[in-house]
């Protein structure tokens, strides 16, 4: 049988003979290749530009100089700060070519991300690991409709689910491609800043006016990231500092505000950038039962940024400070139908640190012109739990450090590395939950384009878990081109990419998240959960009378085993609710199916003014084995994963003359779901949300003002009007409410203006 283990075998081979092939090339005639490069028509000093082994710096006129062999080459420019620019092309002997390469603002530390294209300097279009952007552009829409967190944004990317976890609080996690969400690893500037995963209240802490974009993997990812990269990574990239300030102010008709500031400074060397933000939100009763639908909240954010910059070195540091008070369950005066009043509550104190540093290796000796990269974070959040008369206070501290050394070698580039992570979390109030995880781990990877038209990308990880064992997690991936000279199906490609990854138990699931580690009792007997996946990625741009259409078609594939599942223990002890327990599936879970994206840009006939469609579809299968009917001699029944749409689609529009005004609609659809423990209903209904956007510019004296109202849930559509969300008794675990599967917020409108000066 055809396994990964071949996979990665002939990879590693293939790769292994196309360096010796290049390595062992030898000149027969040179060229002088003269490379100018510029950002927004400026010079950019210090820049290295490099084809195989033979690279140079830019001096102050942006200028470089290379003596190469002729023949075939490919030009990687890089400079921290920027996107790496990758450029083909053929040297002529005798001849000189000039060559003018513009670059982009990227995030600095994006460049020493554990992604391939970061490590190999080459584009996101170049790797043969498939990474998915967010733009600029569209983050900008999505903060005129929800300035104070990310959940909206990554909720209407195709793959991504943004469930809620606790609806008396906002509790959510982003699920990718069907994949629990604990398996999400969130990461800022490629940092842990958020401790990692993406559960809990981190999504709506996130406020989006500081990204520049976002990145996504969809799979494992652990042979990049490690064990917490299960399911995938998001990456968020904030912006560059520049001379502009921005103010934001934003209300909404359910009772939200929204203030925040972002701005900074630029200069030779070095640069800033400082993100200050105040939230609110009113506790919201749509139905009249009672019961809180929308959780108020009163959320500070602060987050300073320093860049420093150098010749073949450069620098990166961050620290943030967020703090919050949230309120749901029973608002003031009504009780549940038990006949008390039930409250629910979350105090959260959480500071970060962390940075990068990164510098090029002389032009001598063994390593020449390699790549040094150290990056680390720490972070410790405090939390506050109220669940009715329970009181829950914790403390969680993460800290992360990495060193990596990425070496070119002709067609080929090389990176080793090793890191260290540390997860601590103490309970005050519950005993037998503490933890403390050391994770030492070595990496390396190997990416090498064996021809023009061919990349291939192998990385593997071991990772020394204090607790579960020594995880060994491999990743192969290749990517395909269609030669642009080809008249049909110019510029398309092919991914195949595959890899196996591990994943630590810990008290935190989606289900011990509703209702705290009270009715939880110890973990005992757990393996780690353990996964393979893969996937087939094919597309490309098609030019039509219409505009520029670009289609891509995906299949994906995953099966993780000892997946841990929640169980409700027979035998109760004293008090209500029944005690709850964490236990491995005697089954794996089974995750299949494809994602289909078409977008097309057309420039109208104003200047500067476009049309952009962009229509998804995605179906999904995940069944695991039924927690409820199991046995010792193993799993009695499967079923399908709960609150896991088999359909869901996407169609946006919008309009948009730059600089001056966007008009947009969206309609999203989502299947129907299984539901788990809910009273009302096994499966839920089918909806579809509506929604419109307008935006207009004005100059004024303090600067331009952008001026949004955004209309979202047309058809208010919300799940209180099918069922209701407060149960009629309490639930697994003791929770009072259903599982969520549609909206809660009903139709809602916010306006606001930001102010760019």
């Amino acid at each position: 049988m055809f396994t990964l283990r071949h996979v990665a075998a002939l990879a590693i081979v293939t790769l292994h003979s196309a360096a010796a092939r290049a390595a062992a090339q030898s000149p027969d005639s040179l060229a002088t290749l003269r490379v100018g490069v510029t950002h927004d028509s400026l010079p950019v000093e210090g820049a290295l530009v490099r084809s195989g082994r033979v690279g140079a710096s830019t001096d102050a006129s942006g200028s470089a100089t290379l003596r190469l062999v002729a023949g075939a080459h490919v030009v990687v420019t890089a400079r921290l700060g920027f996107r790496p620019d990758t450029t083909r092309l053929v040297l002529r002997a005798g001849q000189d070519t000039l060559v003018t390469v513009r670059l982009a603002d990227q995030s600095a530390e994006v460049e020493a991300l554990v992604v391939t294209a970061t490590r190999a300097e080459r584009r996101v279009e170049d790797t043969p690991l498939r990474v998915e952007v967010i733009d600029e552009e569209e983050v900008a829409e999505k903060v005129s409709m929800t300035p104070g967190d990310i959940a909206m944004m990554l909720n209407e990317t195709s793959g991504l689910r943004v469930q809620s976890t606790n609806p008396a609080l906002g509790g959510a996690n982003v699920r990718v491609q069907g994949l629990r969400g604990r398996y999400t690893l969130l990461l800022a500037d490629g940092l842990p800043l958020y401790g990692g995963q993406s559960g809990g209240l981190g999504l709506l802490q996130i406020p989006p006016v500081d990204l520049q974009r976002v990145e996504v993997i969809k799979g494992t990812a652990s042979a990049l990231y490690g064990s917490a990269a299960l399911g995938g990574v998001i990456d968020l990239v904030s912006r560059r500092p520049d001379s502009t300030r921005t103010v934001l102010v934003n209300g909404t008709s359910r009772g939200g505000t929204d203030a925040v500031f972002f701005g900074g400074a630029r200069a030779t060397g070095w640069g800033y950038t400082l993100l200050a933000g105040a939230h609110g939100q009113r506790q919201n009763d749509l139905d009249g039962d009672g019961w809180t639908d929308m959780p108020g909240y009163e959320r500070a954010v602060v987050r300073p940024r320093l860049y420093l910059d150098g010749a073949h070195r450069s620098a990166f540091l961050t620290a943030g400070v967020t703090m919050e008070d949230r309120r749901g369950g029973t608002m003031d005066g009504r009780v549940v139908p038990a006949g008390t009043p039930y409250v629910e509550a979350l105090r959260t104190r959480r500071a970060d640190v962390g940075g990068l540093a990164r510098w090029v290796l002389p032009d001598s000796g063994a390593l020449r012109g390699a790549i040094v990269t150290v990056r680390g974070s720490a972070m410790e959040q405090r939390h506050g739990h109220r669940f009715g008369d329970v009181r829950e206070h914790d403390r969680h501290r993460t800290a992360f450090g990495e060193a990596a050394l990425a070496v070119p070698r002709g067609r080929a580039t090389w990176v080793v590395g090793a890191a260290f992570q540390r997860d601590a979390y103490h309970a005050a109030d519950v005993a037998g939950f503490d933890y403390a995880y050391d994770v030492p781990a070595a990496f390396a990877q190997a990416d090498v384009d064996p021809a023009p038209w061919l990349s291939l990308s192998t990385s593997a990880r071991v990772d020394a878990h204090s607790a579960y064992g020594t995880f060994v997690s491999p990743r192969v991936s290749l990517l395909a081109r269609r030669p642009a000279a080809d008249a049909a199906l110019a510029g398309w490609t092919t991914r195949l990419s595959g890899g196996t990854g591990a994943f630590a138990p810990t008290p935190f699931t989606e289900e011990t998240e509703a209702v705290g580690l009270t009715p939880l009792v110890p973990l005992r007997g757990l393996v780690a959960e353990r996964a393979r996946s893969a996937s087939l990625d094919v597309g490309g741009p098609i030019v039509t009378p219409l505009g520029r259409l670009e289609l891509d078609a995906t299949a994906f594939g995953s099966r993780v085993s000892h997946a841990l599942q929640t169980r409700e223990l027979a035998v109760a002890t004293v008090g209500d609710p029944r005690p709850i327990a964490l236990v491995n599936a005697p089954a794996s879970t089974h995750t299949w199916g494809g994602e289909l994206l078409a977008r097309l840009v057309r420039e109208l006939g104003a200047p500067e003014r476009s049309l952009r469609v962009t229509a998804t579809y995605a179906y999904l299968r995940a069944t695991e084995c039924d927690p409820d009917v199991v046995s010792v001699a193993g799993c009695l029944r499967r079923r399908e994963v709960p609150l896991t749409p088999r359909h869901a689609a996407g169609l946006v529009a919008s309009v948009e003359q730059e600089a001056k005004s966007r008009v947009g609609v969206e309609l999203y659809y989502t299947g129907r779901q299984s539901l788990d423990d809910d009273p009302f209903r096994t499966r839920s209904r089918p909806y579809a949300v509506v929604g419109l956007l307008a935006e207009r510019a004005f100059e004024t004296r303090a600067g331009v003002a952008r001026v949004f109202v955004n209309l979202e849930n047309l058809g208010d559509v919300r799940q209180t009007r099918v069922d209701p969300l407060l149960r009629p008794t309490r639930g697994r675990g003791g929770r009072w409410t259903t599982d969520v599967w549609s909206l809660l917020e009903g139709r809602t409108v916010n306006a606001g203006v930001r102010l760019a000066f």
